[in-house]
């Protein structure tokens, strides 16, 4: 046994350093160990007893009274001792490592993963089976022999459930699962009704399926077939939760199961689903529609006990795990407006595939939101359906990490991996995983570890790439025959019942599909949030042909602009936001002209007073990244902040703004969703530079971009993206607006490039102002912020309305030759250019709004001009900016601009200044 003594000499140093610091204090230690030094007279013999002398890790014959103070007591025999803290040592190894060899995977023996959990590897062998060892205290069964430890460590950690929890930090965390877990899984033994409510909803699940498999031969369903414990544990889920009081689950998955999931959790009709299979378009849909299995939808459900919760799944498109963000910023919406903070009432669930859970990038930045204070939701319950293949992948091809949730560590979240084919386990976990979530307001996830029974698709083959895989599934009964099995052998139901289930549901389900054929008027229900989206409609072509009037009354300009110069009593800024500060005072009551920054809080301001909430998120927004906001202020000595917009006046909403992680794709999805939830709020999210949201471009393709037409869903959300030429390089210029310009059609959003404070003050009012919500990108500037024209008079922002399109002020009309349009920051460079050479003959005409673009009011400016040639000039290169999308709106215009190029600007200064001055050049010789 020589060979394996390190092991058990390592685990006895540490089972020391437990002892020394359960002496010190004995609540720094799990409970199962103040118990066991309680009880067991710790003793380790290094030498011998008559040497007087101190044991080399714990005093010779030193064991523990009641109060954890060092007693003298009678020596036990070393070689016992010794045994009994390998035994201690291997159930800290079962209950570390106990998961790797837990019967989960349904098919086939599980990988080895080595779990170094066997007798020798702790210096012990069978003879010492039937040796009582105090250890036995550790599982709370008291004093028993190893033969019994060792069942009861099998049962409890290698059974049909894999427990993983033993990294968490937080004792109180690890102390309650592991006594949920020790005590509660050893006797969990669903009641009669509950394995009736289990055997229901996977009867439901499994007939579905089969009934889609016979009547739509070969179409798309993405079905369920292998998971179908999914049903009875969402259930499960959804119903303990409302027991707990939650009022409200929001979903997010892709779209295996989806119909599954629509029809028996949700409750949609299932006249509706075979109506989508039939390929009927419903009359009262807006928009292009999507396939079946990605649309959302929201029910109000009853529970067993008579509880009523709203549940809600949120539409998603094919990029597996997109949906993340979106659900979780919904959450954090509903949580901070509907139940005034209290996460409790809400709770997210996401439901995962192994390999997108595992190779899906966003999964780990929303994970990373998951304690933040702008992103938290107060725990989501992870579902995983672990179908141990991808598209065609296996699972050795499709991870580096022995499981597909190793996610779930880098938040201290708990783990439960359990065999699909056994209900009651999931059942078991299920519960658990909601109980943990109420308690902790942290993630938890459940690895459900199952098989997927065909292909990708319906229509897909998968033994082309997993033969002998499909070989075992071809043969393998569904989890519902096994547990129907089960029951029947139990006794707990009988033959009869289980039979008389599935015959009914078949029935209702035909019944159903007869009515659809008949063609009988199918109700269309899309997804509905709440009651606020009630009073709003979808827009109109001729509500973009003039912006609502959105000024506000001197007196409220002043009551915002005193907040904004005023510091509490004590607070000691930084130099230069004390100058800030002055600055702002000078702009407000003497000059009466605001820059950017001011505009900008102003507005925000102003949308606070009149009740509505402003959430702005990104990185380094409190400041913003050019330094010009500064929306949160610290003070230099004690570093604690203060954001003068929470206090305009009393019981306004707060202002939130929020420095994210260095995520893109996350944080704007979760705006997304947030805007999703909360229609009267302004909801921003600000890129550090416009280039960088290169890196959120799926959430603008497939949310943005096309949600109203894919789902009938409207959205506010605004996209601030600092833009412009200023020399510094590639990555700082370009926003690429052509990215937008092109997404645009049928009115999806807006898309601007303003130039002006007092502008910027009133697109972002008419946000809210409109009777229904759009997306708005703006091309927002960076030199612009501290320019010296650009400027607004005070009075610009009490009256009016957004400028979609600003004529020239200076120009001759009768003497103008030339007329430049453009949009964005190099309008102050022709300007200036203007100005200089005193060029009345050149009209400056700028675009404020390119998308919609308001073509009645451009031609009234332009009908100033008839005889004028005209010219668009951008300084973008000529591929990129706005060109090819004003060609395409018929505005065919000879271009001045930068060169096509590959790259978006150059890296050399003097080369950009040079470029910048032929722009202008060409512009007006």
């Amino acid at each position: 046994m020589d060979q394996y003594s390190y092991i058990a000499n390592s685990d006895a140093a540490y089972v020391d350093q437990l002892y020394q610091a359960y002496k010190q204090d004995q609540q720094s230690v799990d409970e199962s160990w103040q118990q066991f030094f309680k009880g067991f007279e710790f003793s380790l013999t290094y030498g011998e007893e008559t040497t007087g002398k101190p044991a080399a890790a714990t005093p010779n014959g030193v064991s523990a009274n009641g109060n954890g103070q060092a007693t003298a007591s009678k020596p036990v025999d070393a070689t016992h001792a010794e045994k009994e803290v390998s035994v201690a040592s291997l159930i800290k190894a079962y209950r570390s490592r106990g998961h790797l060899l837990a019967k989960t995977n349904p098919l086939k023996a599980r990988k080895d993963r080595q779990p170094r959990i066997d007798l020798p590897d702790y210096a012990l062998t069978d003879a010492d089976l039937d040796t009582v060892f105090d250890s036995g205290k550790l599982l709370g069964i008291g004093p028993a022999t190893l033969r019994v430890i060792m069942e009861s460590l099998r049962k409890i950690y290698a059974g049909e459930i894999g427990f993983e929890y033993m990294y968490i930090r937080e004792l109180d965390v690890k102390n309650w699962l592991r006594n949920k877990i020790e005590k509660e899984a050893l006797v969990f033994e669903p009641s009669l009704d509950e394995k009736k409510r289990i055997l229901e909803k996977l009867n439901e699940a499994t007939v579905f399926e089969n009934f889609l498999a016979t009547k739509y031969l070969g179409q798309k369903r993405f079905s369920l077939e292998g998971g179908e414990v999914t049903i009875p544990a969402l259930d499960t889920i959804i119903s303990l939760s409302a027991d707990m009081g939650v009022e409200e689950v929001m979903i997010g998955m892709a779209h295996r199961g989806r119909l599954n999931v629509l029809a028996n959790i949700l409750g949609k009709s299932y006249e509706s689903i075979f109506d989508g299979f039939e390929g009927n378009v419903p009359e009262e849909v807006h928009g292009d529609g999507d396939v079946k299995y990605h649309l959302g939808y929201s029910s109000l459900t009853e529970t067993k006990s008579g509880k009523q919760i709203s549940v809600k799944l949120a539409p998603n498109p094919s990029h597996l795990e997109a949906v993340n963000p979106v659900v979780e910023g919904f959450v954090r919406a509903q949580a901070d407006e509907e139940y005034k903070g209290d996460f409790t009432k809400i709770m997210p669930i996401l439901i995962h595939g192994d390999a997108a859970v595992a190779g899906q990038g966003i999964v780990y930045e929303v994970t990373q939101m998951a304690k933040l204070a702008g992103y938290q939701t107060g725990g989501t319950v992870h579902f995983v359906i672990n179908n141990q293949i991808g598209f065609t992948t296996d699972f050795e091809d499709a991870r580096s990490s022995i499981y597909c949730s190793d996610i779930a560590k880098i938040v201290d979240a708990p783990v439960f991996h359990v065999n699909g084919d056994d209900p009651e386990a999931v059942i078991f976990c299920a519960k658990l995983a909601v109980e943990f979530r109420e308690k902790f307001k942290r993630d938890v996830f459940i690895d459900m570890v199952c098989y997927r029974r065909y292909g990708h698709n319906e229509s897909d083959e998968p033994k082309f790439t997993q033969p002998t895989m499909y070989n075992i599934i071809d043969k393998h009964q569904n989890p519902r025959e096994i547990y129907k099995d089960l029951l029947i052998k139990r006794g707990d139901v009988d033959a009869e019942l289980a039979q008389r289930m599935d015959t009914e549901f078949k029935k209702q389900l035909q019944d159903r599909l007869d009515r659809v054929k008949q063609k009988a008027e199918i109700p269309y229900k899309q997804l509905r949030l709440d009651r606020d989206w009630a009073s709003l409609r979808f827009s109109e072509p001729v509500d973009f042909e003039k912006s609502p009037e959105t000024g506000i009354p001197a007196e409220t300009l002043e009551t915002i602009g005193q907040a904004l110069v005023k510091l509490p009593e004590g607070f000691k800024p930084l130099k230069q936001i004390d100058k800030l500060l002055k600055d702002r005072q000078v702009m407000l009551t003497d000059t009466k002209m605001v820059n950017w920054g001011t505009a900008e809080l102003l507005a925000y301001g102003s949308i606070l007073l009149e009740g509505n909430p402003v959430r702005l998120s990104g990185q380094d927004v409190q400041r913003g990244t050019f330094s010009h906001r500064h929306a949160v202020l610290h003070d230099s000595e004690t570093n604690e902040t203060y954001s003068s917009l929470d206090f305009i006046k009393e019981g306004q909403p707060k202002f939130q703004a929020y420095n994210s992680l260095l995520s893109e794709y996350g944080v704007l999805g979760f705006e997304y969703g947030y805007a999703m939830a909360t229609p009267n709020a302004l909801v921003i999210w600000e890129a550090q530079f416009g280039d960088f949201s290169n890196g959120a471009q799926l959430i603008i393709d497939q949310f943005i971009a096309a949600a109203e037409s894919k789902w009938g869903i409207q959205n506010g959300v605004v996209m601030l993206l600092p833009h412009g030429y200023e020399g510094q390089g590639p990555e700082h210029s370009n926003a690429r607006p052509e990215r937008y310009l092109q997404l645009y059609a049928e009115y999806n959003m807006t898309v601007a490039n303003v130039t002006t404070p007092a502008n910027l003050f009133h697109i972002m009012r008419r946000q809210l102002a409109w009777p229904f919500r759009k997306p708005l990108v703006i091309m927002s500037p960076k030199s612009l912020l501290r320019h010296p024209k650009c400027v607004s008079p005070l009075e610009d922002l009490t009256k009016g309305s957004f400028q979609e399109i600003i004529d020239d002020s200076y120009a001759q009309a009768k003497k103008v030759k030339r007329v430049l349009l453009c949009t964005g920051k190099i309008y102050y460079d022709l300007l200036e250019k203007q100005q200089t050479d005193q060029r009345d003959d050149v009209a400056i005409v700028r675009l404020e709004q390119l998308a919609p673009l308001s073509k009645t009011q451009l031609e009234a400016v332009l009908e100033k001009y008839k005889k004028a040639e005209r010219f668009w000039v951008q300084e973008e290169p000529e591929n990129m900016g706005y060109w090819t999308y004003l060609l395409r709106v018929g505005l065919n215009l000879p271009i001045i601009s930068r060169k096509a190029a590959a790259s978006p600007a150059t890296g050399y200064p003097k080369i950009h200044t040079q470029e910048q001055a032929d722009i202008v050049r060409r512009a007006f010789e």
